[in-house]
């Protein structure tokens, strides 16, 4: 199933992918933000779990900000459990 979630509080402005009934999450793309790190994100990404990756992220700050885009993409794959 395809999710899209409008991210809060960092340089990237939406996230999209798709996570099937296994909880596997797959073409996680970000729109905006620090795009070859991001995209590096992405890659490693593919084909993990939505829990695993939840829980590496969750919590991750950029700078002087209370969240970041990994921190970002944790609150959207939570949100579309």
């Amino acid at each position: 199933m395809s999710h899209e979630y409008k991210t809060k509080d960092t340089c990237s402005t939406q996230i999209s992918f798709d996570k099937d009934e296994n909880g596997v999450v797959t073409n996680i793309v970000f729109t905006g933000g620090c795009n070859g790190n991001l995209k590096a994100l992405s890659k490693i990404l593919d084909g993990w779990q939505a829990d695993k990756i939840v829980e590496m992220l969750q919590g991750i700050t950029c700078g002087r900000r209370p969240t970041s885009c990994s921190d970002q993409l944790a609150k959207a794959l939570l949100k579309a459990k």
